[in-house]
């Protein structure tokens, strides 16, 4: 069975950092590209960061680009997204997915396999 589960959400303060995982499990992330999207309450789902298949290519959001870092560990195949600097404006579920292509898809609709999302809080 192919899943993605995220860990790692959790409430921090502003200013703070958090790190999270998306770990693979039924097949090996040297073939997806990995997204993280996350939605915040009552607003649309976002496209924060992609890393490609083979790890060399990343890509992120305008906001998102200087604070957070996507990588990638074939070893323990998962992908981990660091966060720093964080905002109350980054509250939200934040899901990781895999898609069979590259990182061109900023709206999700491409990938296949899914998350259940890990909810982070950025709040005093």
């Amino acid at each position: 069975q192919l899943q993605l589960v995220e860990s790692g959400g959790e409430l921090v303060q502003p200013g703070g950092s958090l790190r999270l995982s998306c770990a693979a499990s039924g097949f090996t992330l040297d073939d997806y590209a990995i997204g993280w999207f996350r939605q915040a309450p009552g607003k649309e789902r976002e496209w924060v960061s992609c890393i490609s298949s083979s790890g060399g290519s990343t890509y992120y959001a305008d906001s998102m680009k200087g604070r957070f870092t996507i990588t990638k560990d074939r070893a323990k195949n998962t992908v981990y997204l660091q966060m720093n600097s964080l905002r109350p404006e980054d509250t939200g579920v934040y899901s990781c997915a895999g898609i069979e292509a590259g990182c061109g898809d900023v709206l999700g609709s491409s990938y296949g396999y899914w998350g259940q999302g890990t909810q982070v809080t950025v709040s005093s």
